[in-house]
């Protein structure tokens, strides 16, 4: 459908590729050991994902810092499940969830296949708001970074999407233009509706059993790419 006209795909990172529920929680099974906090990690990633997500919003929207981003969504999990942890703590699970997070590697179903696809034919490139820190360890660390020209983050871009000016440095560093190119993502508002302002076609990888739209065509499986490029 976009094969006409697409020489570069861009890819979102977090929840696209790269299966972040899964890795991140690992990350918490390892941490919350170390640290002897007793909550059960089903119930604490019950609260914990929307409670992610809603704050990952507010930092979109630059309406709280990186900072406040890491220390809020844990104290605010541990308020809503009555479970008393110093700031000391929850200042140390925030450091050592970002310092082990990239350390697994867990991607969505047929990721390296579809990427196996798609590589002789394409440019492939990463848009991501993810920390800068890490982004790049999670793609060594998958085995995928060979398989990406370039990778944007929102801390190199200073703004985050859907803000234009990320997908226009996406674009100035690929030396390629949006009338060529295809954003991947599971983000309708930062990923898909922030694409296709500055031109780009979309597709949008339903990660979190988004409702049928008809903002763009809808993937629920990464292979399913292939009956697009």
């Amino acid at each position: 459908m976009y094969r006409d006209k697409v020489l570069d795909v861009f890819f979102d990172l977090d929840h696209t590729l790269w299966d972040f529920e899964k890795n991140s929680a690992l990350t918490f099974e390892k941490i919350l050991l170390e640290h002897d906090v007793a909550v059960e990690l089903p119930d604490f990633l019950e609260v914990y994902i929307p409670i992610n997500l809603a704050f990952w919003k507010l930092y979109r929207e630059d309406k709280i810092t990186k900072s406040e981003l890491r220390y809020q969504r844990l104290k605010t999990v541990f308020n809503e499940l009555k479970y008393t942890v110093s700031d000391e703590i929850i200042d140390q699970l925030a450091i050592d969830y970002i310092k082990h997070l990239s350390s697994y590697s867990h991607l969505f179903p047929n990721a390296v296949e579809v990427l196996e696809y798609l590589k002789p034919k394409y440019k492939l490139h990463i848009i991501t708001n993810g920390f800068q820190e890490i982004q790049e360890k999670k793609l060594v660390n998958a085995n995928i970074r060979n398989y990406f020209d370039q990778i944007i983050n929102s801390e190199m871009a200073g703004v985050k999407k859907p803000n234009p000016l990320i997908f226009e440095l996406a674009l100035n560093s690929a030396n390629t233009t949006s009338e060529s190119s295809i954003m991947i993502g599971d983000s309708i508002e930062a990923d898909i509706l922030g694409a296709k302002a500055v031109g780009f076609s979309a597709l949008h990888f339903n990660a979190h059993e988004d409702p049928a739209h008809d903002i763009c065509d809808m993937i629920h499986d990464l292979s399913e790419i292939k009956n697009y490029l």
